[in-house]
């Protein structure tokens, strides 16, 4: 922590920061090896952030967390919707560790259409959290908060268990859905023993493993593709389909693509809003298209809302239709 008592101007506090990180920046010699410290630095001022010391230090914590969020190496002041922010994250992390035990989390679905006759082809499970004190919270709230806390884990853990036993449910009353789509974490990805605890989610069901269809997000594949391909290719052994979640936004290597054992492509929904109007939206979802054709793979394309969005992807090729035009 250091006192500025004699700065002239609030923004005289950034010439400080600076040199703080500069200095800080520098490489650092500890034995044979040389280290370096990226510093994040939080900024409050008296008295706009606060009259006591307490407050002034807490404010400059959030500050400094708001800097490591923004990339590190950097410093920022304090502002008061950083404290909501703040206060609104503690907030849904408190209350989120007691919804699992309190069954305060339910499941979604939404068909996925076949583009040529129109049949339920399947549907993907979405996660939705209803709290008795919060109401009905955004899952663009609350994920990448279970995410930061790891609380991901045993919730993706419920999700995927809880929508095999639906599906398994609903075959046994005769409603048969060819396949049910779950979207998975980074962090259930990444977890030694996820291909054992997807087997044993499959047996305690007793769903067969070829209704399952994984959703994985391009960006977590491209992180680190050689594991990927590991964890990819002992999971098809399971039996279950693979899709690639959000095509197109990930920026991974096209090289890369071909040493996954992927199923199928989702295009995201970011392609698909703009499709009929915006050439660069059609060309992009064309050679999407005319790529997974190529590559023997099925096309979903999510946020379908148009009859005008339909014809255009039934045209080029897209075997499944997700969106409101169908349901929500």
């Amino acid at each position: 922590a250091v006192l500025l008592g004699e700065i002239a101007d609030p923004q005289d506090a950034s010439v400080v920061a600076q040199r703080l990180l500069d200095s800080l920046s520098r490489p650092i010699q500890l034995s044979k090896h040389e280290v370096f410290v990226t510093p994040s630095i939080g900024i409050a001022v008296f008295p706009r952030d606060g009259v006591s010391p307490e407050s002034l230090l807490k404010h400059a914590d959030v500050a400094m967390y708001q800097a490591k969020q923004a990339g590190k190496n950097l410093y920022r002041y304090f502002q008061p919707e950083m404290n909501q922010a703040a206060m609104r994250r503690l907030e849904l992390d408190q209350h989120l560790r007691r919804a699992l035990e309190r069954d305060e989390f339910f499941l979604t679905y939404q068909p996925k259409i076949d583009s040529t006759d129109g049949h339920i082809d399947g549907a993907e499970a979405l996660l939705r959290w209803d709290s008795p004190e919060l109401g009905l919270v955004s899952p663009m709230e609350f994920i990448t908060v279970a995410e930061e806390s790891g609380l991901i884990l045993p919730i993706g853990d419920w999700v995927l268990r809880r929508a095999c036993r639906q599906v398994r449910e609903w075959h046994q009353s005769g409603l048969h859905l060819p396949s049910i789509s779950v979207n998975i974490s980074a962090l259930q990805f990444m977890q030694a023993n996820f291909v054992g605890r997807v087997r044993d989610i499959l047996e305690d069901s007793n769903l067969d493993s070829s209704v399952l269809d994984l959703e994985i997000t391009e960006s977590l594949l491209a992180s680190d593709a050689a594991s990927a391909v590991k964890t990819l290719t002992s999971l098809k052994l399971l039996g279950v389909e693979l899709s690639i979640d959000d095509f197109g936004t990930g920026y991974s290597s096209l090289g890369y693509l071909k040493q996954f054992p992927i199923d199928r492509l989702k295009i995201d929904r970011s392609f698909i809003h703009d499709l009929v109007d915006n050439m660069d939206d059609s060309t992009i979802v064309s050679a999407i298209l005319g790529l997974a054709a190529g590559m023997g793979l099925q096309v979903t394309a999510e946020g379908v809302e148009t009859e005008e969005q339909a014809s255009f992807l039934r045209a080029r090729g897209c075997h499944q239709f997700q969106g409101y035009l169908y349901s929500p």
